[in-house]
């Protein structure tokens, strides 16, 4: 496991703590709630920071990126928390189906679409557009579950998880109609961040 003082996290830590800014941590908090905690960098900072814990630690790689995410992500704090989106955004080469495991964690517990979207359409997408048809399977049996979930949040990134594949005009036109169908036929059905996901893919293309 990573060491939070020491190592990528500390360093990733420690940056966002330095480009921190009371008055955006204000307005972060007015914006998105009291369920998190936040330092005020910008997404900008968070992005920079990411790309130089790259540069600073090169070898960086499956199981350190991963863990790293996880390391980020266990503290309720916006900015680390995004950070590890950057990061697996910045690495989604690595991942493989079983790492969704690790991503519907994260999912249940983000509560806010400026992390779920990105994790959605970012990581999650991405990663099905590059899998091997065993992999790519095991990780479609996944969304699917996710698609029929009680989680609402989950529902959005099962259906959010087919933009990538649409803007790039390879949309599997069954595979997201069976989506929608489960996500109709949850416990909470299509509420609205759900129809608001289910209208942006239908805007990419989707039948």
């Amino acid at each position: 496991m990573l060491e939070e003082t020491d190592g990528p996290a500390g360093f990733i830590d420690e940056s966002l703590q330095y480009e921190s800014s009371w008055e955006r941590a204000e307005d972060f908090e007015r914006r998105y709630g009291d369920r998190l905690e936040y330092y005020g960098a910008s997404m900008g900072a968070v992005r920079g920071t990411v790309r130089n814990a790259a540069r600073r630690y090169p070898d960086l790689g499956h199981d350190d990126v991963t863990a790293l995410a996880s390391e980020l992500w266990s503290r309720p704090v916006f900015e680390r928390r995004l950070a590890a989106v950057v990061l697996l955004q910045s690495f989604v080469r690595l991942l493989r189906s079983s790492d969704l495991t690790r991503i519907e964690g994260f999912l249940r517990s983000a509560h806010l679409p400026e992390l779920v979207d990105p994790l959605a359409v970012d990581v999650v997408g991405p990663l099905l557009l590059r899998l091997p048809g065993p992999e790519a399977a095991r990780a479609q049996a996944v969304l699917h579950r996710w698609a029929a979930a009680d989680d609402a949040w989950l529902r959005r990134a099962a259906v959010l998880a087919h933009l990538p594949a649409f803007r790039a005009g390879e949309g599997d036109d069954p595979s997201f109609r069976r989506t929608v169908r489960l996500v109709s036929g949850a416990q909470q059905g299509r509420v609205s961040a759900v129809e608001e996901a289910v209208d942006l893919v239908r805007a990419s293309g989707a039948g």
